[in-house]
């Protein structure tokens, strides 16, 4: 996870496009330039940075449900609860299951888990764009690749 970064997700660890569902992984940094200011001498990370794990997570699997037509981007986020802290080396397992896919959006529940204990859950809505509106391709197709999905795709056959 490089925080600073926005980039959240260490892999993927499994996808089922028949159940709509993808499983994925983090570890949180030890040390990380956010923790400087959230907070000084308590570094948790920020909430916002979950639901961020989370829609990353969701996109992924919108990315892999629609064979990457179209690029999803985090509309809205509905029902988020924080239920505990996350704090530095904690290992985050990162789920989202996929609820609609079409009419340009796509709506997953997602949540993430440490050792099955529920740490948030959110609904959350995208927009999907195809990727001849938006000059991402590229860059998604490799982070895609960075972080397994196109392993964990060939394994679901």
């Amino acid at each position: 996870m490089l925080l600073e970064y926005f980039q959240m997700i260490d892999r993927v660890v499994s996808v089922d496009l028949s159940k709509g569902l993808l499983k994925a992984h983090s570890v949180v940094p030890a040390k990380s330039p956010v923790f400087e200011g959230h907070f000084p001498g308590m570094p948790l990370v920020p909430g916002v940075l979950l639901i961020e794990t989370m829609a990353q997570a969701s996109g992924m699997l919108v990315l892999a449900a629609t064979n990457f037509a179209s690029m999803p981007f985090l509309m809205s986020v509905d029902g988020a609860k924080m239920r505990t802290f996350v704090e530095p080396e904690a290992e985050l397992d990162i789920e989202a299951e996929l609820e609609h896919d079409g009419s340009g959006f796509a709506v997953t529940k997602a949540r993430i888990t440490i050792v099955g204990k529920k740490i948030c859950d959110a609904q959350l809505k995208l927009r999907t764009m195809p990727f001849n509106e938006v000059p991402l391709a590229d860059i998604v197709r490799k982070r895609a690749g960075e972080v397994g999905l196109f392993d964990a795709i060939a394994a679901n056959g």
